[in-house]
């Protein structure tokens, strides 16, 4: 697909990619508030067909049943001001999509071709009119190429585990096993395979802005965000 240098759109789409644990979700809910706008996570896509995937017992390897699957699914998307709210065949599931299994199984859901054909489709639906924030891994290249605003958001693995880390160990039980340096682990893992997969690989758009939070504040990031965005869109288009 060729990108448009005209978009039809009075506003404008905020592209948000980057690799797992790089704190996406928590930037595109800002910047939603920030601006108006609606924040469209499609990683919750991805999780909430693969919990039904778990539910069903299915497998994640065979392309054909899983895009079976995939043509009898209804996921919804219902931005609230602390995240959205996931829905699967009118079931809420924000809760369930969001624990370690069903994380890792997104993962392996993904790297199918003709699935990530049906998730673009609904996704480029979702944000055709503007005035979204969309974030993923393939949002600035495959999904909208013609994004007014795409920031790549990055930082190293370690750092990435170790947020991760601190933000579940609060609500983990006592005997959880899960400990910093198996999530490290399991990053690096997601890593390759989004990096090294078929169908839109992560990368970051040739016009993307890198945004690596590596040393930086969570308030350090919102702020450098806001800027991008205002640097890219008049703010006609931001209101």
């Amino acid at each position: 697909m060729t990108a448009s240098t005209t978009p039809s759109r009075q506003h404008p789409v905020i592209a948000i990619d980057g690799p797992a644990g790089a704190g996406k979700s928590t930037l595109a809910a800002h910047l939603a508030r920030r601006f108006g706008f609606l924040n469209l996570e499609t990683g919750a896509m991805y999780r909430a067909l693969a919990l039904k995937a778990i539910d069903n017992d299915l497998g994640f390897d065979e392309e054909s049943v899983l895009v079976e699957l995939a043509s009898n699914t209804r996921i919804s998307l219902e931005p609230q001001r602390e995240g959205n709210r996931v829905l699967l065949d009118g079931v809420d599931v924000s809760r369930r999509v969001r624990e370690p299994d069903v994380t890792a199984a997104a993962s392996k859901v993904s790297i199918h071709p003709k699935l990530r054909e049906w998730m673009v489709a609904q996704q480029r639906l979702l944000g055709a009119a503007g005035g979204v924030v969309m974030e993923g891994r393939d949002i600035g290249t495959v999904v909208f190429p013609d994004a007014e605003v795409k920031i790549f958001l990055d930082a190293d693995p370690e750092v990435r585990g170790n947020r991760r880390y601190r933000q579940i160990t609060p609500n983990q039980p006592a005997d959880s096993k899960v400990t910093e340096q198996g999530l490290i682990e399991e990053l690096k893992e997601r890593d390759a395979r989004d990096r090294n997969r078929a169908e839109s690989p992560l990368r970051p758009a040739e016009d993307a802005v890198i945004l690596d939070s590596t040393s930086m504040t969570l308030d350090q990031v919102l702020q450098a965000a806001e800027s991008i965005v205002r640097e890219h869109v008049s703010d006609a288009q931001l209101h």
